[in-house]
C-alpha cells in the first residue's frame, strides 16, 4: 500500500502541573516512548509513521492517539492507560492500514480502545 499513514500521539496529555509548570515525564509522552520503541521492530514501521503533536485539545480524555490517512476515516482515542496500551494502538494501527477505508469495527479493536473512541471523522470526500 502506497498510502501514508500516520499514527499521532498527543505529548502533553496526563501532564502533571504544579503552579502552572509540567512535573515529571506527562502520560503521552510515556505512551510515544513505549509505541516508539515497539514501532522500531514492527512490520509496519515504513508504511505508519508515529507522530508526536503538542495538544490534541482531548485533556477531558487523556492519553489521546488519532490514525490518520488520505481517503480513509480518521479516529481520534482517549482514555488510554499510558503504562499498558502501546502494543494495544499498534495492533489497532494494523488493522486500520489493512482496511481499505480505515473503518475500525468495534468488536475487532483491541480492548483498550474499545470504548475509548472520541471522534470517527469521515475522508474529505
Amino acid at each position: 500500500m502506497n498510502t501514508q499513514h500516520v499514527l499521532l500521539v498527543c505529548k502533553a496529555c496526563a501532564t502533571v502541573r504544579l503552579e502552572g509548570e509540567p512535573q515529571g515525564k506527562s502520560g503521552g509522552q510515556q505512551l510515544l516512548e513505549q509505541l516508539q520503541e515497539l514501532h522500531s521492530d514492527w512490520e509496519l514501521r515504513d508504511d505508519f509513521q508515529i507522530q508526536e503533536v503538542d495538544c490534541m485539545s482531548a485533556c477531558s480524555h487523556s492519553c489521546a492517539i488519532s490514525f490518520v490517512a488520505p481517503n480513509k476515516y480518521t479516529y481520534l482515542f482517549g482514555d488510554l492507560p499510558a503504562q499498558s496500551c502501546a502494543k494495544a494502538v499498534l495492533d489497532c494501527a494494523k488493522l486500520y492500514f489493512a482496511n481499505p477505508g480505515g473503518y475500525l469495527a468495534w468488536a475487532d479493536r483491541p480492548k483498550a480502545l474499545k470504548n475509548g473512541i472520541i471522534a470517527r471523522i469521515p475522508p474529505v470526500a
